[in-house]
Parts: structure tokens; C-alpha cells; sequence
């Protein structure tokens, strides 16, 4: 979509398509721990593990969002204040629509509501919101940090790694202490920074990763094995237990941000966009629409895969469910065109320029409201 910079990169739009898919995916196959898909089915196909265990989709998300501030601030000035209030523009609209239907949906259902809200209070500084929009704080604390890393970033092109660093000893330090990582590593900007700062540095060195085909294919390969083989162990659900004890998940976050920052700035600097196919298309309006799809499917998608389970044909096959899945996925675009059209465009237009040109002697950014840091290149 085009930022308030007017800048669109069709190829992003793809990815985050994919981004969206998979989370998609994940939820229609398990609506429950026995089925349709079983959490304890496996795929004999590695690559298709990152859709039996898709909610790995969010951390595609993050580190995108990542690499597309990076290019989108490049070498510019950061107003922060109405950067953050685009960013709120650009978020808060349909996720405080989705916290009222959600309302609504509890009070019909004769559930209490002052527990839900106090919960939607809690949820500005705690990833609890409702329907997926926990992911939505945690990027929330990454805005904060941006300019920042991005001072540090362009100071030293290796800050990003340094910060990676740091967050798997502290997500070690909570191991030790609370004797599991799971709860920091996937729900919080304790774990999903790995991906945003693993996006910046990839924006950084993305020259390196172009043209290189091979590389990408060894790169999917080492991914789709090891997802296998966190999928066969018991994923995100039954790996011993839920939250899981076990130590992948000090570094899980940061081999996602890896392979995933890696095969963006991959896809984004070696393949012309001009004549894109039908699949790629159509990727792309998903990609357009990913938001209001992200917060709205979970209203439907599981009742969805419990209708066709029960009154069309079983999708306890795998393959079979991501088939239907891939069809209700192209069934909800248009509702997420909707979404976009009546909800998020009227606010969107009203979004105004937070960068300033890009300077020929210094590369500045605003690390403050209002306040200017040049670094020199």
C-alpha cells in the first residue's frame, strides 16, 4: 500500500500476502487440538510445516515491517510526532472496530464485559488485545525504538546484531528465572525484535543477498527442515508442554528473523515487478488488504473450517485442508476489501509527511519530538 511518502513496493505487498496466508492457514487447519488437523499431524514435506505451525506468519510480518521502515526513512529526516500519528491512522481505526464487535459479540453471548475491558486497558501496554491485536502492541513498543535503532543502525551497520544479541541473553536470563521463553519469545517485543531489528539489518546489507538463487534455495531448505522438525517435536502447542520448557525457544525468534529478513530483501532486489502473473496479483491485493484480513478472520475462519468439516467433506487430511483453505483465504479478500474501503482509507487520507528530504552531507534522524541527530555516513 502507499505510505504517506507515496512510495508503493508491490513486491513487500506479495510477501506480506504470504505474511497473512499462513497465519490464515493456521487457524482454519487447527480449530481445536484434535482437528480438523490434528496438532500432532506432520507433514511429509518440510516446506509445509511452516503451514501446519503458520503462526510463524506473525514473525514474517514483523520482521517485513522491519525492512520496510528502513527502506521507506532511508537516509531522511523523522518528524516523530506525526510519524507516530500516522501510525495511529494507520492501526487504531479498525482495531478499536474489532474491540466493539467484539464487545458486542460477548454481550450477545451473555458474557460479561468489564473483565474484557479492563483487559483492552491493560492491552496498551500488554499483548492481550483481542482477535490478533496483541501483535499490534508489540509493534507499537517497536515504533517507540525505531528511531532510535535506526540512529544506531546508520551509525554502525551492525548495531541491529549487537541488539539481537542482547535479546536472546535476556530471553536466556528469563529461562533461568521463570524456566521457560515461550511467553516472551512469542508474544512480545522480547522476542519478536529479533525480527524487526533482523528487517533493518537486512535493508542495510541488501545487496548481498541479490541475484543469489542458490543461496535462497539452501536458505528455504535449512528453514523448512528445521520448522519440520520444531512441528514433529510438538510446535508451538505440545512441544512437552504449553508454555514450553524448552530451549528453542531462546532462539527460535531469531533463526525466523534470519531466514525471513534474509528471503525479503531476496524477493524485494531480484525480481522485476512490471509484469506480474494472476497468482502474483492476487498475492499482492491480499498483501493490500492483509490488515483488516489479520484482525477479521478470526471471527469466522474457525466456524468456517467446522461447516466444511461437518457438512461438506472431511479436512482431517492435511493437503486437503489447505486446499480449502487456500479457497476461503480468496473467499475473504473481498471482505477484507471492504474492511479497507469503509474503514481504513477514509483515515488513511488524512495521514500527513513525516520525513524531509534526504540530506547530501549528513544522514539525520529524529530522535525526539523535534529534535535532529545528525549521523555522519
Amino acid at each position: 500500500m502507499k505510505s504517506s511518502t507515496g512510495e508503493h513496493y508491490p513486491a513487500l505487498d506479495h510477501i506480506r500476502g504470504l505474511a497473512i496466508f499462513l497465519v490464515f492457514t493456521w487457524h482454519f487447519l487447527h480449530q481445536s487440538p484434535e482437528g480438523p488437523v490434528p496438532y500432532g499431524f506432520v507433514p511429509a514435506f518440510p516446506v509445509f510445516s511452516l503451514l501446519d505451525e503458520g503462526h510463524t506468519g506473525v514473525s514474517l510480518f514483523m520482521a517485513l515491517s522491519g525492512y520496510l521502515f528502513a527502506k521507506l526513512l532511508d537516509g531522511k529526516q523523522i518528524r516523530y510526532l506525526p510519524f507516530f500519528a500516522n501510525r495511529a491512522l494507520r492501526l487504531l481505526p479498525l482495531l478499536l472496530a474489532v474491540i466493539c464487535i467484539e464487545a458486542c459479540r460477548r454481550y450477545m453471548a451473555g458474557q460479561p464485559l468489564g473483565e474484557y475491558f479492563t483487559g483492552v486497558g491493560e492491552g496498551l501496554v500488554l499483548p492481550i488485545l483481542p482477535n490478533g491485536g496483541w501483535s499490534i502492541t508489540v509493534e507499537a513498543h517497536f515504533y517507540i525504538l525505531l528511531p532510535f535503532l535506526l540512529m544506531a543502525s546508520r551509525r554502525f551497520v551492525f548495531a541491529p546484531l549487537l541488539f539481537i544479541a542482547a535479546a536472546i541473553l535476556l530471553r536466556v536470563a528469563l529461562y533461568e528465572q521463570i524456566g521457560q521463553a515461550q511467553s516472551v519469545a512469542a508474544w512480545t517485543i522480547i522476542g519478536h525484535g529479533d525480527q524487526f531489528l533482523a528487517g533493518i539489518f537486512a535493508f542495510q546489507v541488501r545487496a548481498y543477498a541479490k541475484d543469489r538463487h542458490w543461496l535462497a534455495m539452501a536458505v528455504l531448505a535449512a528453514f523448512s527442515g528445521f520448522f519440520w522438525w520444531f512441528d514433529a517435536a510438538g510446535g508451538f502447542y505440545q512441544l512437552v508442554r504449553y508454555p514450553s520448557p524448552h530451549w528453542i525457544w531462546i532462539i527460535l525468534p531469531t533463526i525466523e528473523a534470519a531466514a525471513y529478513s534474509f528471503g525479503i530483501a531476496y524477493y524485494d532486489t531480484s525480481f522485476s515487478q512490471k509484469r506480474a502473473s494472476l497468482p502474483l496479483k492476487i498475492m499482492e491485493k491480499a498483501g493490500s488488504y492483509s490488515y483488516s484480513i489479520y484482525l477479521l478472520h478470526l471471527f469466522f475462519v474457525m466456524q468456517l473450517a467446522e461447516f466444511i468439516n461437518t457438512r461438506i467433506m472431511s479436512i482431517s487430511n492435511f493437503y486437503v485442508a489447505c486446499l480449502w483453505s487456500g479457497l476461503c483465504f480468496l473467499a475473504t479478500i473481498p471482505i477484507g476489501y471492504l474492511s479497507y474501503t469503509c474503514v481504513e482509507a477514509p483515515f488513511l487520507q488524512l495521514r500527513v509527511r513525516y520525513v524531509g528530504n534526504r540530506q547530501a552531507t549528513a544522514d539525520p534522524v529524529t530522535v525526539g519530538f523535534g529534535t535532529a541527530v545528525a549521523a555522519p555516513k
